[in-house]
């Protein structure tokens, strides 16, 4: 709800960019990133012989996560917003999530946590793709 009311209360125009989408992305971004943090954390809490098979899963993880906040860092700031930047950050932040969702889907039938790595990172992912598709309607902050 912060972040609708933020958006809500930004006082100029955002240049038609959907602020139900924009809000949707925000917040999937945040949830994303805190899903893959606590994944790779959970990866690492694993027996030491799965661990080994969850390396790549760890470092997707932590990568995503930081991908997810600095989109949604970006996302909430609108004055003089440069729609190419958003843009290059959204794609990022989509190709980013594919990846992360793809390793976790990998080990989601034996560990939990993958699975619900996997499910945040294909919301986010969505979220990316749908502001991504509303920017060349009115790109502009």
């Amino acid at each position: 709800m912060p972040v609708a009311e933020m958006v809500r209360s930004y006082p100029a125009d955002l240049g038609g960019v959907d602020r139900d989408a924009l809000v949707r992305c925000i917040e999937e971004c945040v949830a994303c990133a805190q899903a893959c943090t606590s994944c790779a954390d959970a990866c690492l809490s694993e027996p030491d012989d799965a661990l080994v098979t969850l390396r790549k899963c760890v470092r997707t993880n932590l990568d995503c996560a930081d991908v997810c906040d600095t989109t949604a860092r970006v996302l909430s700031r609108h004055t003089e917003y440069d729609a190419n930047v958003t843009k290059a950050m959204l794609e990022a932040c989509a190709t980013v999530c594919s990846s992360c969702a793809d390793e976790c889907g990998r080990h989601a039938d034996h560990h939990e946590h993958c699975r619900v790595c996997e499910q945040a990172c294909r919301r986010c992912e969505r979220a990316c793709q749908e502001l991504i598709g509303g920017l060349g309607r009115g790109a502009g902050g």
